[in-house]
This record gives structure tokens, C-alpha cells and sequence, in this order.
């Protein structure tokens, strides 16, 4: 039985749906009565628990009741408990509220998220969010070598970036940590090759000097800190080798330091990361790039505005 889907119990499942019901009515009492019922039937549910959690944030957020706080605190951290793996994210909901220890976003969470959005993943994200990190990238790639022999589409999706620039490719690798997204970047016929991977095992199982080219769009919002991610792109690029991609941009210029201590990261209420010019400047040194373009631009639109990011383009050093 997937515990995700049911808790095994009629009657608790029920109270669980109801409870879901009042949550997206504005109703958070209501959620947070039902939720506390289905969890007394069964108290072993991690979704009721994080379900709890967000009544009872939603009933801080309205009221500022600090025991609404501790309430949410609490549920979340109980669910965090029953879900090892986090694939329900409640990791995230306790960084929000300043109270995460260790990944806000675990690889089960993301290729959870990422299985059950991939049947509707392009539409929404090309016509609802007007989405352009594919035609970003490839535009900040310079024009030459025409063809790059060896290409990592890294968090490839469903196939976006590597549709664009598979005339540029040789040989194209799609990673993606999401099995169902892969099976939507398969029918574009574009790789290659395809791997179901978290990047930083996939670049630490690549040969080294063996890419040409890593490219990732709208990707890296979902890494708390980007040194570890580049200094494995450093590694698998071949000397004079490339990197481009895309970033959030942070409201504050010079954020302080965030996840895990990584100065200038910042994770929005979007649960996405934003990236400050010298954090991306220091990690990119660290991993022997060097940047060639760093420019304003926005991927997609969010809230009937566009969300501030920018697009970059490294090179691997040929010394």
C-alpha cells in the first residue's frame, strides 16, 4: 500500500479528505479539527500530520498566535519523523518557518513533485508561466564551436532545453531525478541518452573531462547551495569546456547566509533558491569556471509579473 495515498483506514481517509476540502475553502480551523481526527485513528499518517501543519501555519499567518506557530512546528516535525525519505516536503514547510535542519528540498520530495506534475508539465510552465530558459540558454552559448561533441542536459525535464539545442549537440545526455518526466523526454527523440539521477551522484559518476557542455534550465532553484553542483560540472567539463544556465534572483542584492550557511542563498516562500551574484562568482572560481556572461533576464512569469533571475555562461579554464 502507498501510506502516501491512504492510511489504511476508511474513516481516517475521509476525515482527511474533508480536511484538505476546508484547507483549500480558507477554512484552516475546520482543516485543523479534521486533521487531528483522522491523525487520532491513525496516528501513523505522515500526510495528516503535515496537513495539521499547514492549518495550523495558515492560523498563525492570519492570527500571529505564537502556539499556532509551535502547533505547525510541531505537526510538521511529527510528519518529518514518519517520512524518512521527506517525500512529502515537510522539510521545506519547517525552513519556511526558520526551524529546518539538514536539505529543505530532499531528491524524494522533488522527483515526488516532478512524477505527478509531468503530465502537465510543459503546458503549464510554457503557456501559463511563459517560461524561456531553453531559448535563454542557448543564447548566451557563444557561436562557437557550432557543434558541441558531448552535451549534459541536466534536469532536462521533459525535454525543453534539450528540443533546443539538440542541432548543437553530438551526443546529448538528459538527467533528471523524475522517472515520469524522463518518460515525456524520451518521446522528443532528441537523446541519446537518459538517466533517472540526483546531478550531484550522476557528475560524480561521470568520467572525468568527459562533457563539452552543461546546460540546465530553471534547475538550479531547487539546489540549496550551487559549489557542489558546479564543482562537479568542473570536473566532467573538458578543458575550454562550457556551463549555462539559469538562476533566481534574490529581493536583497547581498543576502546573509542561508541553508546549511551558504552565504548568499536565500530560499523563497516559492520553495525555490535564489542565488546572489558572489555566491555563484565564489562557487564558480572554486570549481575552476570562469564567467563569461551573467545577465538580467526572467525565465518565467509568476503573479502577473516576471520572477527576476538571470542566465549565465562559465568556461572550464584550458590551463
Amino acid at each position: 500500500m502507498d501510506t502516501h495515498r491512504s492510511s489504511g483506514d476508511l474513516l481516517a481517509d475521509r476525515r482527511y479528505r474533508y480536511a484538505e476540502a476546508c484547507l483549500a475553502e480558507g477554512d484552516a480551523a475546520a482543516c485543523a479539527d479534521l486533521a487531528g481526527q483522522a491523525i487520532e485513528i491513525a496516528p501513523r499518517y505522515a500526510p495528516a500530520w503535515l496537513l495539521l501543519g499547514r492549518a495550523r501555519e495558515a492560523l498563525f499567518a492570519a492570527a500571529g498566535d505564537p502556539a499556532e506557530r509551535d502547533g505547525a512546528l510541531a505537526a510538521y516535525g511529527t510528519a518529518r519523523g514518519l517520512d524518512p525519505e521527506d517525500a512529502l516536503g515537510a522539510g521545506l514547510h519547517l525552513a519556511r518557518l526558520g526551524a529546518g535542519q539538514g536539505a529543505a528540498l530532499t531528491p524524494a520530495y522533488v522527483r515526488a513533485l516532478f512524477d505527478g506534475y509531468a503530465p502537465r508539465f510543459e503546458r503549464h510552465l510554457v503557456e501559463g508561466l511563459r517560461y524561456v530558459g531553453p531559448a535563454l540558454v542557448a543564447g548566451v552559448l557563444p557561436d562557437e564551436p557550432a557543434r558541441f561533441a558531448d552535451v549534459l542536459d541536466l534536469g532536462c525535464g521533459t525535454g525543453l532545453a534539450g528540443a533546443a539545442l539538440a542541432h548543437r549537440a553530438g551526443r546529448l545526455t538528459g538527467i533528471d531525478l523524475s522517472p515520469a518526466m524522463l518518460a515525456q523526454a524520451r518521446r522528443k527523440g532528441c537523446y541519446d541518452r537518459l538517466a533517472a539521477a540526483e546531478l550531484g551522484a550522476f557528475l560524480g559518476g561521470e568520467p572525468e573531462g568527459s562533457a563539452d557542455l552543461c546546460i540546465a534550465a530553471d534547475v538550479f532553484i531547487y539546489c540549496a547551495d550551487l559549489a557542489p553542483v558546479l564543482a562537479g560540472i568542473g570536473r566532467v567539463l573538458r578543458p575550454g569546456g562550457w556551463a549555462a544556465f539559469t538562476l533566481q534572483s534574490p529581493a536583497d542584492p547581498s543576502p546573509s547566509a542561508g541553508e546549511g550557511g551558504a552565504s548568499g542563498v536565500v530560499l523563497g516562500r516559492d520553495g525555490r533558491y535564489a542565488h546572489a551574484d558572489a555566491h555563484l562568482r565564489g562557487a564558480a572560481e572554486a570549481a575552476g569556471l570562469r564567467v563569461h556572461a551573467l545577465r538580467e533576464a526572467a525565465v518565467r512569469y509568476e503573479g502577473g509579473g516576471p520572477v527576476p533571475g538571470r542566465v549565465v555562461a562559465l568556461q572550464r579554464g584550458v590551463g
